[in-house]
């Protein structure tokens, strides 16, 4: 087997007509995949050319790059989605081959187009490739005539709602309602039964438009029980194709994958074969080059069918790269300077297994909703690999995609990648913004995922089981948040109690964590770093816990092994330590993967929190796509009024219950902070 970033290729270089080799690389991309491109551009010695937008001025990639030049405003439409600017950058900064990564204009052939003719080396496929598979409707037409198993529906032209209506019925329900461009779930709507059908249809349509500049749409049947696997496929320009393996996405959530791995757990020797033979007659039917991506339902019954190819690399790239050893950014390099394949299809082997996690800015108990916020602390774990784009101090911005890292690991069975995965994600510590890292680790640790048995519908009927929900805190959790809240303002008044001989301080303090808070005072020790009694009182139940630790207040952690001790539980705690920072009156600590978030109340500034039932507030920050009522309309309970949107998402803010729309305070295309007050509803007397 190659060695990962080695290139097999040593009697010369054999470049395709049109294409030479290149020196300088601009990465028409941000965040992690701009660091990760960058990573193996640097190892060839290749230059590199970051480009950013005004929000992303001061970000990780950007310090990163050779040479480093602005593209624009923070919205995408004005930066990484402006083909213009990009195109002036590359004039600007001599960059001689351009890398898209993925999202943005990765899959833009008019993009590929325009490098083309400015001179530079395109690192992707052909544009006509792009526009080929770009379209989905277009891309089945495509592969049916390849002999490539379908999803059955409907991809004509005609996209009147009587024809998708009728189509629909000829199909059969429930089925799904997908963008014909673009992918990453967006524009994708599940329709269980035809009354439905119409506003799906319509929501759709708005949500393909703004991400994609389209709003052509397809109808497929849904495949329930069924996997989601894809097959990476590579193609040089001299003819070969190869396919590397498969990954399986199954655990998704609103059609976005969450949690990836290779090999898939329900594909075996045989199955692979056929995959792969299918992937690369994919490829070969539009001669394809470069890194790209068949993705396919894989039914209970091994059936498998086509439903879209990727014409990029993947964020999950990272998992086949662990059980091939090959990177897959290099081989993207190389090939775009006109190299051939590193390997033959009879080299590739595959060792281990890999899964990757994404960790996502979401509220999850709050319905995956996007979150924003600044990174207060950041301590990536180094049990497992970590690509990223994340620096403290910066934001975290509505403007762009929510992931914000992967954390991928490899074992040599699929438990022990399972297992080292699940300690890397409890070693991860992100402070300052709420994500889904509580919900991965209850993901990985569930019996259909510990079994390999997870479909595309898991999260779904997981969620209503309970496992979106976050457990409060426990009182382990409150007496240490006590402790630090307590600490810093108090250890002056303990030293000197303390050196006059005099009884331990006792000190209260509140905690709020949504609307739950707890009463809490805290004994302070007669030596300095021995024990902290901790007394809570939560409605009429009052726990003693005494906390063992050692206190820094200053410096930012708990040392690892705490022991918790009360009348009735008895913790030890020894693998994690505690990380903290206290901002303002805001108390983030972290621990064995959750973040918590406590704001400590001054007894003597306490305010009662005021009924707000009927006021409508922003659940994110991000744009106001439409309002949909006027004031004085009458509504009824879960009728759409506003639409937001944040992190390329549509979301939908509804009624709470029937009454009467007052005060309107924003109108569309306002970009709102989360909590900006929206509307008011009233109840009918």
């Amino acid at each position: 087997m190659t060695p990962c970033g080695a290139n097999p290729v040593s009697q010369g270089v054999d470049i395709r007509p049109g294409q030479r080799p290149f020196g300088r690389v601009l990465v028409a991309n941000r965040g992690e995949i701009a660091s990760r491109v960058m990573r193996t551009a640097r190892l060839k010695g290749i230059e590199t050319v970051a480009v950013y937008s005004d929000a992303d001025r001061e970000s990780p990639y950007v310090g990163e790059a050779d040479l480093r030049t602005g593209i624009g405003g923070v919205l995408p439409r004005d930066s990484y989605l402006n083909i213009e600017a990009i195109v002036a950058a590359i004039r600007r900064t001599g960059a001689d081959a351009v890398h898209p990564g993925y999202g943005f204009l990765a899959e833009n052939a008019d993009f590929a187009q325009a490098v083309i003719e400015a001179g530079a080396v395109w690192i992707g496929p052909s544009p006509q490739a792009i526009r080929a598979m770009g379209n989905k409707a277009r891309a089945k037409v495509l592969m049916r005539d390849a002999g490539v198993p379908c999803i059955p529906g409907y991809d004509g032209a005609d996209q009147s709602d009587a024809t998708l209506e009728s189509e629909a019925a000829r199909i059969g329900y429930p089925l799904m309602v997908k963008a014909a461009a673009g992918g990453g779930g967006r524009g994708m709507r599940l329709v269980q039964e035809p009354a439905h059908l119409s506003a799906a249809l319509k929501s759709a349509r708005a949500e393909s438009l703004a991400a994609f500049g389209s709003a052509e749409l397809i109808l497929e049947r849904a495949m329930e029980q069924a996997r989601h696997v894809e097959v990476q496929v590579f193609g040089d320009a001299h003819g070969h194709v190869i396919h590397l393996g498969e990954r399986d996405c199954s655990l998704q959530r609103r059609h976005q994958k969450l949690i990836e791995e290779s090999p898939c757990p329900a594909v075996d020797a045989f199955l692979r074969e056929a995959l792969g033979q299918m992937a690369v007659r994919a490829a070969r039917a539009v001669n394809y080059v470069g890194a790209g991506t068949v993705e396919c339902l894989l039914a209970p019954d091994g059936q498998f069918y086509f439903m879209e190819m990727n014409t990029r690399l993947q964020v999950e790239h990272a998992v086949t790269e662990a059980v091939t050893g090959f990177d897959l950014v290099g081989w993207q390099l190389d090939i775009a300077a006109g190299q051939h394949l590193a390997v033959t299809q009879e080299q590739v082997q595959f060792t281990g297994h890999a899964i990757e996690a994404r960790l996502i800015a979401e509220d999850v108990p709050g319905g995956f909703m996007p979150q924003t916020g600044n990174v207060l602390r950041w301590r990536p774990s180094d049990l497992a690999r970590v690509d990223h784009g994340l620096a403290e101090g910066l934001p975290v911005s509505p403007f762009y995609d929510s992931m914000l890292a992967k954390v991928i690991a490899h074992g040599a069975t699929r438990e022990q990648a399972r297992r080292k995965l699940a300690l890397a994600l409890r070693d991860t510590a992100l402070l300052g913004v709420k994500t889904n890292q509580p919900f991965l680790l209850r993901c990985l640790e569930h019996p259909a995922f510990i079994a390999g048995a997870c479909d595309t519908g898991f999260v779904d009927r997981a969620i209503g089981q309970g496992l979106a929900a976050d457990p409060p805190p426990d009182a382990g959790i409150i007496s240490r948040a006590a402790v630090l809240a307590l600490g810093g303002a108090a250890s002056g008044a303990v030293q000197g109690s303390m050196e006059r001989g005099l009884a331990p301080l006792e000190a209260h303090t509140r905690l709020r964590a949504g609307d739950d808070h707890w009463d809490v005072w805290v004994r302070y020790p007669q030596v300095a770093g021995t024990h902290w009694t901790a007394r809570l009182q939560a409605l009429d139940v009052e726990v003693e816990v005494e906390v063992e630790v050692e206190v820094e207040v200053d410096a930012g952690a708990i040392p690892s092994k705490t022991r918790l001790q009360s009348r009735d539980i008895e913790v030890d705690a020894d693998v994690i330590p505690s990380i903290y920072v206290r901002d303002g009156q805001t108390l983030h600590l972290f621990d064995a993967g959750r973040a918590w978030r406590f704001d400590v109340d001054d007894p003597r500034l306490r305010q009662v929190r005021a009924n707000v039932s009927g006021v409508l507030k922003a659940p994110l920050t991000g744009r106001v796509a439409a309002v949909h009522v006027t004031t004085g309309d009458t509504v009824s309970q879960g009728q759409p009024l506003v639409v937001m949107e944040a992190m390329k998402m549509e979301h939908i803010v509804t009624a709470p219950f029937d009454g009467t729309v007052g005060k309107i305070s924003v109108a569309q295309n306002d970009q709102v902070r989360s909590g900006t007050l929206l509307m008011t509803v009233t109840a009918p007397a």
